[in-house]
């Protein structure tokens, strides 16, 4: 009897090291001579086209998985596909089902976040009711880190590297201009309704570097005539000042900050209003209200893409989530994601282990309020003693011509 094959799709945003979890998937369904790995090209939207890829087409020894693991962004394309309820949509889901039959297709694989993992949770609740033979599995990954279960997301530790590294380049560029006048840097940071990221910006305060002066973290509500008044008394104090604040911080009545000022709002399929812009808002009412020279700055999807500062603790458990999945797929799991549970952070000690996917579909997990300051700008000891293991590490890059190589489906596919 066949084996059957796996197919593996990516989707939602990006990261440094989802490929990493391609990779490990891969890795794991060689091992066990399932004869073909496909690739959902841009994910459930493109498999619906059938639009599916050969994985033996690009990758064929140790050195391309190599290679696919230093790669940023999704090698296989990525989408915002909602997946409609299977309730008046039975046409969609049977032919979703004849296409897995079509190319023999038993082990379902989808790397990303919330949203991704409803498509995990719909597709495997159909199976269970009306097909036996196909099992789906998530694999977690989002820069967010908002995944609930699971300790921490791959492609966070690597976000968090970057947020905290540049934010101390920054913090050494704004205050080279010496005592003049006050400049004030606004740094905008990705995460949408959580603060994981922009807390992240408090790696940056170290021996040799003060971090940042304010973080304006979503778990609170946001008091535009507070900030501002914190801000002067900061300027007060010291001339050159950077605050880190999250795209998602909304003041108390729900409207988020990028909204002040604007009608305008583009929601996504899955009712997601796109955030960005609140630095803009935030510095130029500092500029206006107060009389500083100030400067916004937008790590926009930057901090989800550079592989070249990547967490070596945050690609290998990548990679191992990727494996895992497989591994448990293989073994008969349906509708389930694969966890992180922390036993230890000194000396860390991570072990890999699976929950139900209805337990986080849609949920959202915040910052706990514990981590944040009493004052609500800034982030406690317990916050910093949680993210550090995850920046752990580094990854060298493969380069040719002083650039770091890439695996791309334009350019990589063997002849």
């Amino acid at each position: 009897m066949s084996k059957g094959n796996v197919i593996i799709g990516q989707s939602g945003g990006p990261t440094a090291v989802i490929n990493s979890s391609l990779a490990g998937a891969i890795k794991a369904a060689r091992l066990t001579g399932i004869e073909h790995i496909y690739g959902m090209h841009h994910g459930i939207e493109g498999f619906l086209r059938e639009d599916i890829i050969d994985m033996d087409d690009y990758l064929t020894d140790l050195h391309d998985l190599s290679l696919l693991k230093r790669t940023p962004s999704s090698f296989l394309g990525t989408c915002r596909y909602k997946l409609p309820d299977a309730d008046g949509h039975e046409a969609l889901y049977e032919q979703i089902f004849t296409l897995l039959e079509k190319y023999d297709i038993r082990y379902f694989l989808y790397i990303g976040g919330n949203d991704s993992m409803d498509t995990v949770m719909k597709l495997a609740d159909y199976a269970k009711a009306h097909h036996k033979f196909q099992h789906f599995v998530g694999i977690p990954k989002t820069i967010d880190n908002d995944l609930p279960v699971t300790d921490h997301c791959p492609g966070y530790g690597s976000a968090a590297k970057y947020v905290g590294t540049t934010m101390k380049e920054l913090i050494r560029d704004n205050g080279s201009y010496g005592a003049s006048k006050p400049r004030i840097c606004v740094v905008e940071i990705m995460g949408r309704n959580a603060g994981w990221l922009t807390a992240a910006s408090a790696l940056a305060h170290d021996t040799d570097c003060s971090g940042p002066d304010l973080i304006c973290l979503p778990e609170r509500p946001f008091d535009p005539d507070d900030f501002l008044a914190r801000t002067d008394a900061v300027v007060r104090e010291k001339n050159c000042v950077v605050i880190a604040v999250s795209e998602g911080l909304r003041i108390a009545d729900g409207t988020p900050v990028c909204n002040l000022g604007t009608n305008h709002a583009y929601v996504d399929a899955f009712g997601h209003q796109l955030l960005s812009g609140c630095s803009r808002i935030l510095a130029n009412r500092i500029g206006d209200e107060l009389g500083y020279d100030t400067r916004a700055i937008e790590f926009s999807v930057m901090q989800r893409c550079a592989a070249h500062l990547a967490s070596r603790t945050d690609l290998d458990e990548a990679y191992n989530a990727g494996f895992v999945a497989f591994e448990k797929a293989y073994s008969g799991a349906n509708g389930i994601m694969v966890t992180m549970k922390v036993y230890s952070r000194e000396p860390y000690v991570v072990s890999y282990e699976e929950t139900d996917v209805h337990n986080v579909a849609d949920i959202e997990k915040k910052v706990p309020d514990a981590w944040i300051t009493e004052d609500g700008y800034g982030v406690t000891q317990d916050f910093i003693r949680y993210v550090e293991p995850l920046v752990h590490g580094a990854v060298t890059p493969y380069y040719a011509a002083g650039l770091p190589k890439h695996m791309s489906l334009l350019y990589n596919k063997r002849r």
